[in-house]
């Protein structure tokens, strides 16, 4: 494994949709999420963080044995995360329902040096006969939000077939809804502890591929929902101490978007200007990724 990382950073995402829905809200029929004072929309954390974890899962079949073995996914879809639990519990010979303060830590170590989710995100993981405490990651995202309000528009679509014979036999075709954004460009900002990365194993190898993540996330996860999303831009801050050097506020402000023509509303990449002022504060280096 490579270097625990001893930079504290911040980093910004720029990701576009069109003709999509970036993150259904199940509680608004699946509609995409809005902010509803302003109509913003929205994209979680918890949406952008799954995109995350299945390029990982994806990149782990092509990593060679001893770093694969690294690159487990302690959250994955339909896993039960007590058995997850329980593989730190059998490796290291740990007596199930055992609640001593030696063993949880024993197998927290383990989980954070298996799963690639664990050691970057944290987990609560205090649950069930394995217990093996709870772990902050040094890696949190904020929600993205949209540069402009949002259309969210609802599309009906038929079905030609039919499941049974006697839908065949009715006139009436099956119909349906999809709900699409037109066009949006969200903004994604994010935080990197060096503090956080020295008590969970993060590496600046796990660093790489985090950022490489944020890169091709969308590539990997088209479907008829999110067909044409795409990172745009990437920017991190990387401060010269694990402390840091400057107030993230103070960073995030030097990265802006701007409309090209206010007078019509925007549908694709080029209707965004988008600017870094690269004047840092001492001890801040501006890193453009993508």
């Amino acid at each position: 494994m490579s270097e625990i990382l001893n930079n504290r950073y911040e980093f910004v995402l720029y990701f576009d949709v069109e003709n999509g829905n970036p993150n259904g809200d199940p509680d608004a029929g699946n509609m995409p999420r809005i902010d509803p004072q302003t109509g913003f929309g929205i994209v979680t954390d918890v949406c952008l963080k799954r995109k995350v974890r299945n390029f990982v899962e994806l990149a782990r079949e092509y990593a060679d044995s001893e770093r694969g073995s690294h690159l487990d996914i302690y959250v994955t879809e339909g896993s039960v995360l007590n058995n997850q639990q329980k593989l730190a519990y059998d490796a290291l010979e740990i007596p199930a329902k055992e609640d001593k303060k030696e063993s949880k830590k024993s197998a927290q170590e383990w989980m954070c040096d298996r799963f690639f989710d664990v050691r970057t995100f944290g987990a609560v993981m205090d649950t069930g006969d394995y217990k093996c405490g709870q772990v902050r990651g040094p890696i949190q995202l904020c929600f993205a939000k949209s540069q402009d309000s949002i259309l969210q528009q609802e599309v009906t679509i038929t079905r030609m077939a039919s499941t049974t014979e006697k839908e065949t036999a009715s006139e009436n075709r099956t119909m349906g809804r999809k709900y699409v954004v037109p066009y949006a460009l969200y903004r994604a900002e994010g935080f990197i502890s060096a503090n956080y990365a020295k008590k969970t194993g993060f590496t600046a190898e796990d660093l790489e591929l985090f950022w490489q993540a944020l890169k091709n996330m969308f590539e990997h996860d088209h479907s008829a929902a999110r067909g044409k999303m795409s990172a745009r831009k990437l920017y991190a801050f990387r401060h010269d101490s694990v402390l840091g050097n400057a107030p993230a506020s103070l960073l995030f402000e030097k990265i802006t978007a701007t409309r090209v023509d206010e007078t019509t509303p925007p549908r694709k990449y080029g209707d965004y200007d988008i600017q870094a002022d690269k004047t840092m504060p001492d001890g801040v280096s501006l890193l453009e990724l993508l």
